[in-house]
């Protein structure tokens, strides 16, 4: 299978269960984002975490070809600078984290747009072959 198609099936349906997840559960999201949003252990460990995943995809997928693949390979690349900036610079991921999550309206319009974009992975990584 294509590395895409394969990245797509992983990315995808997680980006539609977190979305749904917030959605669903908007206070106790709101509570674990600002939680997340304090200096300490949760910060690092998030930072790692995501670290490790974007390596993952930029090592398997850094293509820039302009279509629907780029988008994976971009995530990868947010990931892994999101990592990197909370393991090393976590002061000011905090401050950015604290401004794209300044309320209850951002957090809705951030679990939209994810699920708009795993939505649309998976529907290219599980959409059948002509």
């Amino acid at each position: 299978m294509e590395r895409s198609l394969f990245l797509a099936r992983i990315v995808g349906p997680t980006f539609v269960a977190a979305a749904l997840g917030m959605l669903i559960n908007l206070d106790m999201y709101e509570t674990m984002i600002a939680e997340g949003l304090r200096p300490g252990i949760l910060l690092y460990l998030s930072g790692l975490l995501s670290l490790l995943a974007g390596l993952a995809i930029v090592n398997l997928h850094n293509r820039w070809q302009l279509d629907w693949r780029v988008i994976i390979t971009v995530l990868g690349w947010l990931m892994t600078i999101g990592g990197i900036m909370r393991i090393v610079l976590p002061r000011i991921a905090l401050a950015v984290g604290s401004t794209i999550y300044s309320g209850r309206a951002s957090a809705i319009v951030v679990a939209l747009i994810t699920g708009a974009l795993g939505a649309f992975l998976s529907f290219k990584g599980y959409m059948r072959r002509a």
